[in-house]
């Protein structure tokens, strides 16, 4: 098993990227059905989107709201 890239310091920029992990709302709502390969692909693109995000600010929290609106949009693409 795959160890997570979370640090618990969660914040969603604009974009729906997390400040903390750098991964995208539906990185993260997919990570514990993600094939192992999968979980590789996002582990080599955090080094890359955390230089291109050092400057953000951490000010937004992640909801429950977006955390269900990004449930819903992997779902209709498993059923599509």
């Amino acid at each position: 098993m795959m160890q997570s890239p979370c640090v618990a310091k969660c914040g969603l920029n604009d974009e729906d990227y997390c400040m903390g992990c750098y991964r995208h709302i539906d990185e993260i709502v997919a990570w514990s059905q993600a094939s192992d390969e999968q979980k590789t692909q996002i582990w080599l693109k955090l080094a890359e989107r955390k230089t291109q995000m050092q400057a953000g600010e951490n000010s937004t929290v992640l909801s429950r709201e977006k955390w269900l609106e990004a449930e819903q949009r992997l779902k209709q693409v498993e059923t599509d």
